[in-house]
């Protein structure tokens, strides 16, 4: 067995790599998200404006996760509104986990053949317009060629 080499204490310990920082472009191709709706995000307090100033700026891995978290959100319907609240930490408007043994009324939509959305409006704090809206842009996610989802439900 080879004993593990000695470090000395006068050798400098390994420096901490620096945190990866990125242009609004590389932040922009890692997030899919466009530059307008970055500087968006910004001035509505849902993103952490860039670190630095003017051609310096530039953003961290905590902007690219708060991206990610805004799109996925986003994705699922919740209005910005509510994500700025999600973000700030209010969740006093969320509803309380339910309880082993809790009865919930739960929708069951089947959208087509092997898709079905499980939801329960009352939780999520969405009134029938806003359930029918959310169901249309997943249609429309799913094949936004067909000419009959391109368009919101009248």
């Amino acid at each position: 067995m080879n004993p593990e080499p000695e470090v000395s204490p006068l050798e400098p310990a390994a420096a901490p790599q620096p945190e990866p920082t990125f242009g609004i472009d590389q932040l922009c191709a890692l997030s899919g998200v466009v530059r307008r709706t970055v500087r968006f995000y910004t001035q509505k307090g849902l993103l952490d404006p860039p670190e630095g100033a003017k051609r310096g700026a530039h953003y961290t891995r905590r902007h690219l996760e708060q991206l990610l978290l805004i799109r996925k959100w986003q994705q699922a319907g919740v209005s910005l509104e509510r994500i700025g609240r999600l973000l700030r930490g209010d969740l006093s408007e969320l509803p309380p986990p339910t309880a082993p043994g809790t009865v919930e009324v739960w929708s069951r939509v089947t959208l087509r053949p092997g898709l079905e959305v499980h939801l329960e409006p009352g939780r999520l704090g969405l009134d029938p317009e806003q359930v029918r809206l959310l169901l249309a842009r997943i249609v429309r996610a799913l094949d936004p060629d067909d000419p009959h989802s391109a368009q919101d439900p009248e």
